[in-house]
């Protein structure tokens, strides 16, 4: 719980740091200091940050705090994947996962609690929605993956979290007042200090804020796509129905235009008889063009009752085929961590749905047995 009337400085961006220490008649500088000591160093404590002054010290311990979700378990899987199960103050609690690879680690972070979109083939969407995670709760989880995996102890160099993506529960950019001054200290150099490159959010679509993200922070964009046809789309992304195909796809060549943010990922879950036809590769390819594109297809990751089967490995290598054949560059993802249900679309925390959503999904299983 929060300390009544401390502030929590995990919730504030490089800027936000700077102006609070300006407010409390200190100079810009002290921002950079405690900077260092909590996301280089990992420390939580202002008495060991000796850098500053005793008196200092001595008032931020009265009047703020350096405070972080708590954990709860951590999981580890047999390829390696860890999920952390970390307990937000109000109950609810929520998954980030850590995939590691031979050139990369790759941390997948949340950015709210369940989801308030719900897509038909994600079983995160199932568990409902509560609210949007704070800043100190979305940098919390890189927070603690660095600590549970030794990071602080090491040089900058030698980091093992070297990715971020915001592909965990929730929708980032329907929480983006929370998400940008975090997305800014992970790229800040005295914060997390991660390349732009190393760091993506990855919305289904929410065509307004792809244009704001692109002020507030220079980060990777992923698109869900997941269907060449609005008809479809609408059914396996809702949002679809007010942000169609069309207009997200002039959002996604608006954010690429004139910067040096490389190219949009687009992401296709592969759903068998459903998006994975000779037709619909083809489709993709003219959608696509003009586009600098990466697309990542993903396996269906299967959960209880959900209306979807995985395409075969034969369908997914033909459909890959055919977009490498027209130049683009494609890559099938491999899935990790499913044993602990990890994978893609998988995670689920625990969420106090004020939706309801997860409790009329029951009704109905249970009306249908």
């Amino acid at each position: 719980m929060q300390t009544q009337g401390k502030i929590n400085l995990f919730n504030f961006g490089p800027a936000q740091l700077a102006d609070f220490f300006v407010s409390i008649g200190e100079k810009p500088f002290r921002a950079t200091q405690v900077m260092k000591w909590i996301y280089q160093l990992g420390v939580d404590d202002f008495a060991q940050m000796t850098n500053l002054s005793k008196a200092l010290r001595q008032r931020l311990s009265e009047t703020a705090e350096v405070r972080v979700p708590q954990m709860i378990t951590e999981q580890r899987s047999s390829d390696g994947t860890i999920k952390m199960l970390l307990r937000l103050h109000d109950g609810n609690a929520i998954e980030t996962v850590f995939i590691p690879e031979s050139t990369r680690g790759t941390l997948c972070v949340s950015s709210q609690v369940g989801c308030v979109l719900n897509c038909s083939f994600c079983s995160t969407a199932r568990q409902g929605f509560n609210r949007n995670l704070n800043t100190a709760e979305i940098l919390g989880q890189v927070w603690w993956a660095a600590k549970t995996l030794g990071q602080f102890e090491l040089e900058q160099s030698q980091r093992i979290v070297s990715n971020v993506v915001m592909m965990g529960m929730g929708e980032p950019l329907l929480n983006l007042s929370n998400v940008a001054p975090a997305l800014q200290m992970m790229l800040a150099d005295n914060g997390f200090g991660l390349s732009r490159r190393r760091v993506t959010v990855s919305t289904a679509g929410v065509v307004p804020a792809i244009a704001e993200l692109k002020q507030q922070a220079d980060v990777a964009l992923a698109v869900s796509l997941h269907a060449v046809r609005d008809d479809l789309r609408d059914e396996l992304v809702p949002i679809n129905k007010k942000y169609p195909i069309k207009e997200l796809l002039d959002a996604c060549k608006s954010y690429v235009k004139d910067t040096a943010r490389g190219r949009i990922t687009f992401e296709y879950v592969m759903l068998d008889g459903v998006n994975d036809s000779i037709a619909e590769a083809k489709a993709l390819v003219k959608l696509l063009k003009g586009i600098p594109s990466k697309i990542n297809l993903i396996p269906f990751n299967p959960f209880p009752n959900s209306p979807y089967l995985c395409s075969s490995a034969s369908t997914i290598l033909q459909f890959q085929n055919i977009l490498v054949n027209s130049g683009l560059t494609t890559m099938v993802r491999k899935t990790r961590g499913d044993d602990i249900d990890a994978a893609c679309g998988q995670l689920a925390g625990r969420v106090q749905d004020r939706t309801r959503r997860s409790e009329r999904l029951l009704q109905r299983v249970s009306g249908a047995v």
